[in-house]
This record gives C-alpha cells, structure tokens and sequence, in this order.
C-alpha cells in the first residue's frame, strides 16, 4: 500500500488565497482557514467600493460645480439646467476640471448659462 499525496490543485487553490492575503497581519495572513475568511470579506469590499468610488467621485464634483458656480452668481441646478438649454454637453468631471482650473472659461459658461435662462 502507498499512501495518497495530494496533487498540486489544492496546493494551488491555498496558495492563491495566501497571495491574496498578503499584507494582512498576524495569523491573516498566514493561516489558510484565517486567510480565507479575510480575503473573502475584502473581495466584497473592492468590488463593492469600485461602485461606491463612482458615486463618491459624482458628488465630489457636484460640490465642486456647485460652489464656483455660485462664486459666479448661479445655483447648481439653474446652471447646469442652462447649460443643458444652451445644448451645451459636458460632463461633471470636465465641468469641475474647468471650475479649479479655468475660472474665467468657467465664468463663460455661467454666463452662457444665465443667458439661456433668461
């Protein structure tokens, strides 16, 4: 009789979640049983913070839009409904980009805006 060593899947299967786990500390990243709970527990949160990251980034340039914006006189809301009467197509992330780094182009557009309103 000989006894049965186990293949490489297993070794395999372990070692991936071990990689995974680098970083952790103390038994977490050492101690498979350990490991795998921890790794699943920050799998879920990557993947769900990929999504939250989008939401985090809309709002911080709303806040961003919103405040030049007002600098200029307007409200958020009456100036990107302005911008949309004046057919004028950009997105939060470019409008924010314009309001830290290109006031006066900025203020054009506020200005377009108020004009489209009126």
């Amino acid at each position: 009789m000989s006894r049965v060593k186990r293949g490489f899947k297993a070794r395999r299967r372990r070692k991936r979640v071990l990689d995974l786990a680098k970083g952790f500390k103390m038994a977490r990243n050492s101690r498979f049983r350990t490991a795998i709970h921890v790794v699943r527990r920050a799998l879920c949160y990557a993947y769900r913070d990929r999504r939250v990251k989008k939401r985090d980034f809309r709002r911080l340039w709303i806040v961003r839009i919103n405040a030049a914006s007002r600098m200029a006189g307007l409200k958020y809301s009456e100036f990107m409904n302005g911008l949309k009467r004046a057919g004028i197509k950009l997105d939060r992330s470019v409008l924010a980009d314009l309001a830290i780094h290109d006031q006066a182009g900025f203020n054009q557009l506020v200005e377009t805006a108020r004009k489209s309103l009126a």
